[in-house]
């Protein structure tokens, strides 16, 4: 890695980035929205991932059919997280080659943050161990006042590691309020098609298909932008 490519840096969302997760909190969301006699398309939640702000949330489901009210989105948020702690955790796996890319990048030296928006006890639930220790620093949703797609996580993240603002620090994500937080706090985002199909990622700095693809790219130093 040379040294006008240096990383300082690398911060990564949790579902659907490092935990192929996302499948299962959508089924745990239209359980919850199902219990009500409701039906709410699952591209929204895709889409909307770490956005779920009761006012966004209700504005964006009443623009699709579902008129809802913002003391009844906070039920059925806490459903929806009962749910999956109870139905679907439990099958919950890392993706394909993340722990080859977070080896690397501990035995690089390079300093390594998870921004999430989910809650602590959601990522207690989901998040082995092994993976856990690779974290210089990990952010949840419950730890910062304003979420994705403002940028208080990531910047929380930059804190958390003691890394400096600048071109060096990188965050990897999988959705469109994740790659605007990202960006707002300063640092490259490079977005994984995990989730979403590219055209959804197009405001990344960077759009690569999997953690592979993402590992030769790093090493590569080919994350940079103009």
């Amino acid at each position: 890695m040379n040294n006008n490519k240096k990383i300082n840096s690398v911060l990564f969302d949790m579902d659907g980035v490092i935990l192929n997760s996302m499948p299962f909190h959508v089924a745990a969301w239209k359980d919850a929205f199902r219990e009500r006699e409701m039906e709410v398309n699952e591209r929204l939640f895709y889409l909307y991932e770490g956005a779920m702000e009761p006012e966004v949330a209700c504005r964006l489901f009443s623009k699709n059919g579902t008129k809802l009210a913002i003391r009844d989105f906070f039920e059925i948020h806490e459903r929806q997280k009962r749910i999956f702690l109870e139905r679907y955790a439990h099958k919950v796996r890392p993706f394909e080659g993340a722990l080859e890319l977070l080896k690397w990048l501990k035995e690089t030296g390079v300093p390594v943050g998870l921004v999430t928006s989910s809650h602590g006890e959601i990522l207690d639930a989901v998040l082995p161990p092994p993976l856990r220790e690779l974290f210089g620093h990990i952010v949840t949703g419950d730890m910062v006042s304003r979420r994705k797609p403002h940028p208080e996580p990531y910047l929380a993240g930059l804190r958390g590691l003691g890394a400096r603002k600048g071109m060096g620090n990188i965050a990897v994500e999988n959705a469109p309020a994740g790659i605007e937080s990202a960006k707002n706090a300063g640092l490259s985002c490079i977005a994984i098609t995990t989730t979403l199909p590219r055209k959804h990622l197009k405001d990344a700095h960077k759009v690569v298909r999997d953690h592979h693809h993402l590992l030769k790219e790093l090493k590569g130093g080919n994350w940079r932008h103009d």
